[in-house]
């Protein structure tokens, strides 16, 4: 099994391949951007508990009207329990795909990331290259097509609702919030929409005509990849990462987590947490339902509406146990 530490920013700098996955899943992500307005059915910051209190010792996050700023959401065990590209398979198979071999695999997949609670970076790149292979010479638009029912199938249960909670917030403050992670973009994109949010930035495969070839741009959007694409979309869309926030649960997302001025633990796992410790970066668990040593809670977001989401998270985590 491979190391997990080798994907911090002292040990892994980005290579020209990570810069090239970056700058390709911020091109992406722009042009599959839902428009700058919210939604007309998303409730305003005033409909939502803007005005929760607050302290002199925490003041009022995310700042409203800031248009400067943006929100960044790792989306594997951040956003959703479990890994995207596993449920995707799921939905794949069912689908007659791939045989019952590869969805036995994928299955140990999916079983080894619940019992780690992290990503090793050797089964999710077997895992890439399985969907590369069991989708290439399929159309784009089928697969996003199939990626929406696959969505409402396994996907749209598995959002936390603490983390979703904390994401609305910003939404409700008039900011973005994209999703970054090394699920496909495709895939990525589809949970986007369906949450409400602005956008996504994930793992580019090449496709020619509408055809996947079965090839990634650059390499699978992970680890220093991720900060690239954040700082390439931040440049093109006039963000200002001082301002900006970050939330993941994983410490191969430390390089993202390092951009941004207000960056967030997530159901951290224990290099991550004690990096955060180190930092004073705020954390949260939205796993069992208790608090991290410091909380850092967006204003804006309501403390009830935290404290029913973390409810609702344990009880669905123990439904499933």
């Amino acid at each position: 099994m491979a190391a997990l530490g080798w994907l911090t920013p002292r040990r892994r700098p980005a290579t020209a391949r990570s810069v090239l996955a970056g700058e390709a899943a911020a091109e992406a992500a722009r042009k599959s951007a839902l428009p700058g307005e919210l939604p007309d059915d998303q409730p305003s910051a005033t409909d939502q508990g803007s005005s929760a209190p607050t302290t002199a010792e925490e003041p009022a996050f995310p700042v409203v009207g800031d248009d400067r700023a943006a929100a960044f959401f790792d989306l594997d065990n951040t956003v959703m329990q479990g890994a995207a590209i596993f449920h995707f398979g799921r939905g794949l198979y069912k689908r007659k795909f791939f045989q019952r071999r590869e969805l036995t695999r994928f299955a140990w997949q999916q079983a080894w990331f619940r019992l780690a609670g992290v990503e090793d970076p050797e089964h999710m790149q077997d895992a890439r290259d399985s969907a590369l292979s069991i989708v290439k010479g399929h159309r784009v638009s089928e697969l996003m097509s199939i990626g929406e029912e696959i969505y409402d199938e396994y996907m749209a249960d598995r959002i936390w609702p603490g983390t979703r909670a904390l994401a609305q917030a910003h939404l409700d403050a008039g900011q973005r919030v994209w999703l970054v992670t090394a699920a496909p973009v495709e895939t990525a994109t589809i949970i986007a929409r369906r949450l409400g949010l602005t956008g996504a930035l994930g793992t580019v495969a090449e496709s020619v005509d509408g055809v996947y070839t079965g090839r990634l741009v650059g390499e699978p959007l992970h680890g220093p990849a991720k900060a690239e694409a954040v700082r390439a979309l931040a440049a093109a869309e006039g963000l200002d990462l001082d301002r900006c926030a970050a939330y993941s649960d994983s410490h191969n997302d430390i390089p993202m987590l390092s951009l941004v001025g207000h960056p967030y633990a997530i159901n951290p796992d224990a290099k991550l947490r004690k990096h955060a410790r180190a930092l004073d970066w705020r954390l949260r668990d939205y796993r069992t339902g208790r608090k991290a040593a410091k909380v850092g809670i967006p204003a804006a977001a309501g403390v009830g509406a935290l404290a029913g989401g973390t409810a609702a998270a344990v009880a669905l985590h123990r439904r499933r146990r």
